[in-house]
């Protein structure tokens, strides 16, 4: 054992000593081509000078603008939801848990984190939001009734609210993706949130069909 810790490490270092002088250069092996690949911004700003030279840029920015003001005008309809059939209501609490600490602009706290916190204590809804479809005429000419002389808010999930404001001459609004009505639970308009004490009462109306309407 004793040899063979005092050979080993000879070896090594003789095999360290010999790597440099046997190494070779052994050239170039295969074929070997220039790097050629076009630079991607010089094609990027080709593309688009030719576009341009083209009028194509021209159209395709006329066509962005129209299809921009058709969506505004008449935004994607909410999915999902359908003309009353029954009338339907419940309560819905706005409640909600606070998830972190809400401080001043000193750092002092004014809301603990966990806190429940009801917005209608602060912020109390004093007009009702009507939801409706407003490519239903029975839809308008009801809540235009029912609701006339009062603040409430009508809010479109399908339809073209600002050509609405122009022949009704009141505002309307549009839940946007849904997202209100998707809130509150309702699945079939028109309907109506109003509050009731320190809660909101949601109400799907049925309206009469043409036929219960006729003596």
């Amino acid at each position: 054992m004793r040899r063979l810790a005092l050979v080993l490490p000879f070896t090594l270092a003789g095999l360290a000593a010999t790597s440099p002088a046997t190494a070779r250069d052994y050239g170039q092996q295969g074929t070997v081509w220039a790097i050629t690949e076009p630079d991607l911004l010089a094609q990027i700003h080709g593309r688009l000078a030719a576009l341009e030279a083209s009028g194509e840029t021209k159209k395709l920015n006329e066509r962005l603008k129209q299809r921009t003001i058709a969506r505004v005008n008449r935004p994607s309809p909410v999915a999902g939801l359908v003309r009353a059939e029954a009338p339907r209501s419940w309560l819905f609490d706005p409640t909600i848990a606070v998830a972190e600490n809400i401080t001043d602009d000193k750092g002092r706290v004014i809301i603990a984190a966990g806190t429940r916190v009801n917005p209608l204590d602060s912020v109390p809804l004093r007009q009702a939001l009507v939801f409706l479809d407003g490519d239903d005429p029975e839809q308008l000419a009801w809540a235009t009734k029912t609701y006339a002389g009062t603040r409430a808010k009508f809010i479109l999930v399908a339809g073209a609210p600002l050509e609405l404001m122009k022949t009704r001459q009141r505002r309307f609004w549009f839940d946007q993706e849904g997202k209100l009505v998707r809130r509150f639970g309702i699945h079939a308009v028109p309907a109506v949130v109003e509050q009731q004490g320190r809660q909101l009462k949601v109400s799907e109306h049925a309206l009469p069909s043409k036929s219960e309407r006729q003596p």
